[in-house]
């Protein structure tokens, strides 16, 4: 299937590890142009190296979310290096710093990080004619997950934000949707590290999936690319939950 990609401009946010890591690799093997950042800068060259074997141009910088001044200065420059922005991604996350219980960076790094990336790529998105931004939600969102933390009550907010933000830019051309992944699994991941010191908490999850496993990155990425693509570009102010059955509750 033509996803209709080539050519486009994507900036993704914390993109060298996990889903983001893996929508980059689909993303620049559909032939986008791309920009992304990381914390780590051995992790930035190691999937600099790789996304470039894909063919299309490939801008990769160490940035900290910590740093919330200068994260509109980080878009527009890559936009302007990038020559424009087709979709915007923000997967910098409190939950990357393992700081899901931390008040101030869930509302900087998730919330707020997605509110300045937005208002900062709103022209380039608008002139792309095709403009799509994926929101970064979770199941922690909408299910008791775990125990009451920041994590769960910010990625609620970016829900309420993404259907609002879809219905004030859809006359400009740009969808705005959001995803929402369940557990997800892979190498230096939270739930590997939780499988090593808490595996009785890592049992009862693994336990919970329809599906019978843990999601990978690769099992969102794939429907997160589509979903920003020009193959779906009617849908716009939709959540999809991407979790394995995990969650229970009946969707009307």
């Amino acid at each position: 299937m033509d996803l209709g990609l080539k050519g486009k401009k994507v900036i993704l946010t914390g993109g060298s590890r996990g889903i983001g890591r893996a929508a980059l690799e689909i993303f620049a093997a559909e032939g986008c142009d791309v920009a992304f950042f990381s914390r780590n800068q051995a992790q930035v060259d190691e999937t600099v190296a790789s996304l470039k074997k894909r063919g299309g141009k490939v801008i990769g910088s160490t940035f900290d979310m910590n740093d919330s001044a200068g994260y509109p200065g980080w878009l527009s420059a890559n936009a302007e290096k990038l020559g424009g922005c087709d979709i915007f991604v923000h997967g910098a996350s409190s939950s990357g710093s393992q700081a899901t219980g931390d008040w101030n960076k869930s509302f900087e790094f998730d919330l707020m990080g997605t509110v300045k990336g937005c208002e900062t790529l709103e022209p380039f998105l608008a002139k792309s004619g095709s403009g799509s931004v994926i929101i970064m939600s979770s199941t922690a969102a909408f299910e008791t997950f775990i125990v009451p933390q920041a994590f769960n009550a910010i990625k609620a907010a970016l829900l309420t934000y993404s259907k609002q933000l879809s219905q004030a830019w859809g006359p400009k051309g740009i969808r705005v949707n959001a995803i929402s992944p369940g557990p997800i699994s892979f190498p230096t991941g939270n739930w590997e590290m939780i499988k090593q010191h808490v595996p009785d908490l890592y049992k009862a999850t693994a336990g919970q999936f329809a599906l019978g496993r843990f999601g990978e990155p690769n099992d969102v990425a794939r429907t997160l690319v589509f979903l920003a693509s020009p193959a779906s570009c009617y849908t716009t102010g939709t959540n999809i939950v991407i979790d394995g059955g995990y969650t229970k509750r009946v969707q009307f």
